[in-house]
């Protein structure tokens, strides 16, 4: 009898491993950005809550961003690498205390998955040097996309029309 016990429970510890846990056959290679730079120069050429959104995919605390209440005309950059990621025309206050967006500028935000916090999000990051920008949403305007990009103000610059 003890001999069968301890066969079962050892079918079931090692029964225990799933799939999920194993690494894929076919994992991609890391993409590679057309900015790329070491840690050290990232860490070198960002404020430390741009190191940590942008590089790390943290999220800065709402209601703390300086462009969260800018009404000027102009364009909001990558805070990385100064790649054009979003219009002022389609800036909106979404409530939520992190800059909104109804549209990104096509071609310049990529788009991953991410279950960090449990559940599927849509991820944002710059599609030049791979910074961490925010996610998006579908809950956005529904007069125009219906889309709420979510973005960390410290993953951005502004740049004014008049310059």
């Amino acid at each position: 009898m003890g001999k069968k016990l301890f066969l079962a429970m050892f079918l079931v510890l090692v029964g225990c491993k799933g799939v999920s846990q194993e690494e894929p056959k076919n994992k991609e290679k890391e993409k590679v950005y057309k900015v790329t730079k070491t840690d050290e120069e990232w860490r070198a050429e960002l404020t430390e809550m741009e190191y940590y959104v942008l590089r790390k995919a943290a999220t800065e605390s709402p209601f703390t961003s300086e462009l969260l209440e800018n009404k000027e005309k102009g364009t909001y950059v990558c805070a990385g690498c100064a790649t054009p990621l979003f219009r002022s025309e389609h800036k909106y206050r979404s409530g939520t205390g992190w800059p909104s967006f109804d549209r990104e500028i096509e071609g310049n935000v990529a788009y991953d998955v991410d279950y960090k916090i449990g559940y599927k999000r849509t991820e944002e990051h710059c599609a030049t040097c791979g910074g961490h920008l925010g996610h998006v949403f579908n809950d956005g305007p529904r007069r125009t996309t219906g889309e709420r990009h979510c973005i960390n103000g410290a993953a951005l610059d502004f740049i004014p029309d008049s310059k």
